[in-house]
């Protein structure tokens, strides 16, 4: 007959408790924090959706969280028909600076970070260097210097204003050149010219493809950017059917304080403001999630 031995369970000593322990806490404290993260970046939206639904009355008594006084349908019924409908021509000039802006500025942008990071030029690294001064120097700065630009050539209070100078991004550059080293091999580029294409149509049949994530996350960061530009448009116009929605929005809720009118109006457009960007980011966020992570492994 055997003898079989049982091996006692090891059970946590003194030693090891205060290790779970340590774990435990930190567990909690970063779901703590996350958790208020997310209350701090939802609440905000919550209130927005909430509020744009009630009726000036119920806004302006906090009686938000109530189910009266939904007034929805006539909010939008008011707010595109205040003043002959300009908030439509808002969101269609809105449309058009960032949408159309972020198309051709990715494309330039990301045609010039290819350029710095596949070709080799005089003064590159300088140049490349002045990019990045332009990428510190905030966009309010050049506010004025483009105002006297615009003013020179006599295109103040017009369209192009303010489409041309969103169209030039120096961040954009420089993330572009970072993404290209991460998307497109040199030896992909060498085959091309093997194969006897020349540099611009290897550049837009090969390389403008593999560069498509890359182009993306420019596009996503370019038109955020376009669409919540409110001090540029400010400065260059003056004509309010030529406004985008945060310029808009914001002479609306300045004469909400003598026109309390305004106050529901300012809500439900804000609201609505928000829509092409959510829809923007659902879209195309897998293209700009591998954009954001491109090279990291290389």
């Amino acid at each position: 007959m055997t003898t079989q031995q049982l091996v006692p369970t090891k059970r946590p000593t003194a030693a090891n408790r205060p290790s779970i322990t340590s774990s435990l806490t930190s567990r909690a404290v970063a779901n703590t924090v996350v958790l208020v993260a997310a209350l701090y970046t939802l609440l905000p939206g919550l209130w927005l959706l909430l509020a744009a639904t009630k009726n000036s009355d119920a806004l302006f008594s906090s009686d938000i969280l109530s189910f009266g006084d939904f007034s929805l349908w006539r909010n939008l019924t008011d707010l595109f028909s205040m003043e002959e409908g300009v908030y439509g021509r808002w969101y269609v000039n809105s449309l058009l600076y960032a949408v159309v802006g972020a198309l051709v500025g990715s494309l330039i942008s990301v045609s010039a970070g290819y350029a710095f990071d596949k070709y080799e030029f005089r003064h590159k690294e300088k140049l490349f260097g002045l990019v990045l001064t332009g990428v510190m120097v905030p966009q309010t700065v050049l506010a004025l210097p483009l105002y006297l630009v615009a003013s020179g050539i006599g295109v103040v209070n017009t369209f192009w204003a303010v489409f041309v100078p969103v169209l030039f991004n120096p961040f954009g550059v420089y993330l572009a050149r970072l993404l290209s080293s991460g998307y497109v091999p040199d030896e992909v580029l060498e085959a091309s010219r093997v194969d006897g294409a020349g540099e611009l149509q290897t550049y837009l049949r090969v390389s403008l493809r593999m560069l498509g994530p890359g182009f993306v996350t420019v596009f996503l960061f370019q038109l955020t950017a376009i669409w919540n530009n409110f001090f540029l448009p400010m400065v260059m116009l003056s004509d309010q059917h030529l406004y985008p929605l945060s310029l808009g929005l914001y002479t609306w809720n300045s004469s909400a304080t003598v026109s309390p009118e305004y106050y529901p109006l300012v809500v439900i457009g804000s609201l609505l403001a928000v829509v092409p960007l959510i829809v923007a980011f659902v879209t195309l966020q897998r293209y700009w999630k591998s954009g954001l992570t491109a090279g990291s492994v290389k």
